[in-house]
């Protein structure tokens, strides 16, 4: 964690998100459209978006990957019962580097009842480095966003889009909730 640390303050380290706006633009908005067809279906998913601290030894413990992010892609990814809908997907600059990651598990106590592993490992990403993690529950059909440490639950298409291009943008460092929003921190 500290060699994490070391490499978000350094601007000689920085691998930065995005070099282009467009790129960041297209990526929240096919990642947004396809958790709202998932989250509709209900059919789990979780996604990762590297930002500033890689994730490449995440990505080396999944299913190596080379593709644009397409809503398609990821909808057929976590399809259930197909090789790869278990574990993260990991977004690096507009490509889909892995699928099938297995991500840490917070330790963060959460309602069992309410959040299941896909939300513990998209939180304990999050906790474990400055990476933003969509959650779509396969139960409930909801999507979440966890970002240092937090998560935002009870999104949808529009607001999830909202979050995301301000935490890729760097305009808020955690997700913000409203009123019809759960948060767990």
């Amino acid at each position: 964690r500290a060699l994490e640390q070391l490499g978000r303050t350094g601007t000689w380290l920085n691998r930065g998100f995005l070099v282009n706006n467009t790129a960041i633009e297209r990526t929240i908005e096919e990642v947004a459209a396809a958790c709202t067809l998932l989250a509709r279906q209900k059919h789990g998913a979780l996604i990762v978006i590297e930002r500033q601290t890689g994730l490449q030894d995440y990505a080396d413990r999944g299913v190596p990957l080379d593709a644009d992010v397409t809503r398609q892609l990821l909808a057929t990814i976590f399809y259930p019962n197909t090789a790869l809908h278990d574990g993260a997907v990991i977004i690096r600059n507009g490509r889909i580097v892995a699928a099938h990651a297995v991500l840490p598990l917070s330790d963060n106590v959460m309602n069992s009842s309410q959040f299941g592993t896909r939300h513990r490992a998209g939180l304990g990403i999050s906790e474990y480095s400055d990476a933003v993690a969509v959650v779509v529950s396969e139960e409930r059909g909801v999507i979440s966003v966890a970002a240092n440490g937090r998560l935002v639950s009870n999104l949808n298409g529009e607001r999830l889009r909202k979050v995301l291009t301000d935490l890729m943008r760097g305009r808020t460092s955690t997700p913000r909730a409203t009123t019809s929003e759960a948060t767990v921190t």
